[in-house]
């Protein structure tokens, strides 16, 4: 079932998740629930989607790899690497959020995380993504701490920037 997403603002982003205790029927009816969220999102499309940012407050995530849907339960990171990947406005990946749809920056994160995870089928998974894989774990892991890349963006004293139509327009942060 297509969800309603919260919108940035609202306490349930800020507070941290908790662990899933046992993966059973309702578990398995978010996943899908957040899986046909994240899907029809297009303006903007989405990549990644948190349990909190439907209003659940879980230890959650579902993220868009190479064309498929990866479900995340109780993900722990095990690792980050000291390189960073730095993008840059003009030549790479602006980092946004669904629940503050249109508004974007460019943030530094780990170039690769090791994440340990559990699988739907209550598997678990240690697997390190990398690159523009690994911004959205970071970004998803963010949201299941309570942060937002709002937080991130004032840390690193980025510019935010509001995409209207094709252009992007700097925003003064207050």
């Amino acid at each position: 079932m297509i969800r309603k997403i919260v919108k940035s603002g609202s306490k349930v982003l800020r507070e941290v998740s908790k662990p899933v205790k046992k993966i059973d029927k309702k578990i398995l009816a978010l996943i899908t629930d957040l899986t046909d969220t994240l899907k029809i999102q297009k303006e903007p499309e989405g990549v990644g989607l948190a349990a909190c940012q439907i209003g659940v407050n879980l230890k959650i995530f579902v993220m868009l790899v190479k064309g498929r849907i990866i479900p995340v339960i109780n993900p722990e990171i095990i690792s980050l690497s000291e390189e960073k990947v730095s993008p840059k406005k003009n030549n790479s990946i602006m980092e946004g959020c669904l629940s503050l749809p249109n508004y974007f920056t460019p943030l530094s994160r780990a170039k690769e995380v090791t994440l340990k995870y559990l699988t739907p089928e209550g598997k678990t998974v240690t697997e390190t993504f990398v690159g523009f894989e690994a911004q959205i774990v970071q970004h998803e892991m963010d949201h299941l701490n309570g942060q937002m890349f709002l937080d991130r963006l004032l840390e690193q004293k980025r510019k935010l920037y509001k995409l209207s139509g094709s252009e992007w327009e700097e925003v003064e942060i207050i």
